[in-house]
């Protein structure tokens, strides 16, 4: 059975960073293009970041540019999400994701882990 277990949330200062993980079994991972969503209460689920299957190619919703990079080791079955200058609205709960494409589309995401709650306060 598959599984995305994301970990790394926290509480952190507005400035702060936080680096998430998620790591993947029962998965050909490299097989799999990996995403990061956010969700903040009320709110529907929303891209953040994606990165290609070879880790080559990644893609940034405009409100992380430049402060958060993703990133993949196939080794270790994992992507990351390094997030630098943290704002108050990046508290959100964080999911990752695995999908055949490279794509920003949720509904193209196969399999998803059970989140990570990031809190950012002031």
């Amino acid at each position: 059975q598959v599984q995305l277990v994301e970990s790394g949330g926290g509480l952190v200062q507005a400035g702060g960073s936080l680096r998430l993980s998620c790591a993947a079994s029962a998965l050909t991972f490299n097989n799999y293009a990996m995403g990061w969503f956010r969700q903040a209460p009320g709110k529907e689920r929303e891209f953040v970041a994606a990165i290609s299957r070879s880790g080559g190619s990644t893609t940034y919703a405009d409100f992380v540019k430049g402060r958060f990079t993703i990133s993949r080791d196939n080794g270790k079955n994992t992507v990351y999400l390094q997030m630098n200058s943290l704002k108050l609205e990046d508290t959100a709960v964080y999911y990752c994701g695995a999908s055949r494409p490279f794509t920003i589309l949720i509904r193209q995401y196969n399999y998803w882990g059970q989140g990570t709650q990031v809190t950012v306060s002031s």
